[in-house]
């Protein structure tokens, strides 16, 4: 999903190409126009996962379509979206797109329903504020600093997929130090991706600036930014959520 975008080498500059006969003050107006549009997509996409969550649990509905075989359907939906947007980003329209992403953030809803079933609203809503707080900071740090962070995205990649392995080891050995440390660890490293993904993203705008991908880069970029907020919200919940 992420390298759709992302025809950064090891430079994060702007591209000449685009550049010329451009002026700054034109260039760092259509960047911060993007950059807004993608974090208005973002947030959008939180908000109405927050809501659809909230109501199905209040309902009583999520407590009863949980406890039966449906609840690997709503579980892995969201999944089913990621990898559709991501693989089929090239052939679809801009207007599929949107509405790919917001039925992603709808299905999200429905299986963050759970969270309502398992954790006190006192502690989803410190949580909630805790990350966003964080991810403000961290987005904020990758989009105005000087350093190529570039060369931590394989490290974090490659820590994720560790840290999915471990979780399904833990799935059979259910050990709850093992969980602790799972959730720490998740923290911290969608905590990084969340500064290097903006930073990639911010790059990003030097190339499909004026072209047809424009609109496709922008839904894509606040995919990317929604799953770094919603997982570090998850982990970090899992790590210091007071259960019922």
């Amino acid at each position: 999903m992420q390298n759709q975008f992302d025809p950064r080498t090891t430079t994060t500059g702007i591209d000449p190409a685009i550049s010329v006969g451009v002026p700054r003050a034109a260039r760092d107006a259509g960047l911060r126009s993007y950059m807004l549009k993608v974090y208005n997509y973002m947030a959008s996409g939180v908000l109405l996962t927050g809501i659809v969550a909230m109501l199905f649990a209040s309902s009583g509905l999520a407590a009863q379509v949980l406890a039966t075989p449906l609840r690997w359907l709503i579980i892995f939906a969201p999944l089913g979206f990621v990898f559709a947007m991501s693989f089929g980003v090239n052939r679809m329209k801009e207007s599929t797109l949107q509405l790919l992403f917001w039925a992603f953030a709808f299905a999200m809803g429905l299986s963050m329903s759970a969270i309502f079933l398992v954790y006190t609203g006192t502690s989803i809503a410190q949580t909630f504020f805790a990350v966003t707080a964080s991810f403000m900071g961290l987005s904020l740090y990758g989009y105005t600093t000087k350093k190529d962070l570039s060369g931590f995205g394989t490290f974090l990649i490659m820590g994720v997929v560790g840290l999915l392995v471990a979780m399904v080891i833990n799935l059979f050995l259910q050990s709850p130090a093992m969980q602790l440390a799972i959730s720490a660890i998740g923290v911290l490293l969608f905590a990084g991706l969340t500064a290097y993904d903006t930073q990639k993203i911010k790059s990003m705008y030097a190339y499909v600036a004026g072209t047809d991908m424009m609109g496709k880069s922008v839904i894509m970029a606040a995919l990317t930014l929604y799953l770094d907020f919603i997982n570090m919200f998850q982990f970090l919940l899992s790590f210091m959520g007071d259960r019922r």
